[in-house]
């Protein structure tokens, strides 16, 4: 079964979420939500889904490296540059470090980015943009 990640540019979508919160309080059984990451504009989402990045997160998913020098043998690049767009990549929460003795196992739980990028702004986005 395909796990898919949502990709959005802008402001997350809370709508929902308080309610979601409230049933999950009272112990009640909340269907699963399309998990979405939204990243703050075009130039956040250029850096963070440059190829080198996406490169790495195709290695995860298709060959599960026990650490990150491995995931580095895997691409054929140096261990530090890897380490640093890991780390890029688990701030933005595309990607988690499991501890694995002295080794930290990458690891992502979807295998699809499913990316919604509108071409038109909204009237608030086209207002601050022409302030």
């Amino acid at each position: 079964m395909t796990q898919t990640l949502n990709v959005t540019i802008g402001s997350p979508d809370r709508s929902g979420l308080e309610d979601r919160l409230k049933a999950v309080g009272a112990g009640e059984d909340v269907a699963p939500h399309n998990p979405t990451l939204a990243i703050e504009d075009l130039e956040t989402f250029g850096r963070v889904f440059r190829s080198t990045n996406l490169e790495l997160l195709e290695a995860i998913v298709e060959h599960n490296p026990s650490s990150i020098r491995e995931l580095a043998r895997l691409v054929d690049q140096n261990p530090p540059e890897v380490l640093e767009n890991v780390h890029e990549l688990a701030d933005y929460g595309l990607l988690e470090l499991e501890e694995d003795g002295q080794a930290k196992r990458p690891v992502v739980w979807y295998d699809e980015i499913d990316v919604n990028l509108p071409l038109t702004s909204t009237g608030a986005q086209r207002d601050a943009a022409n302030a």
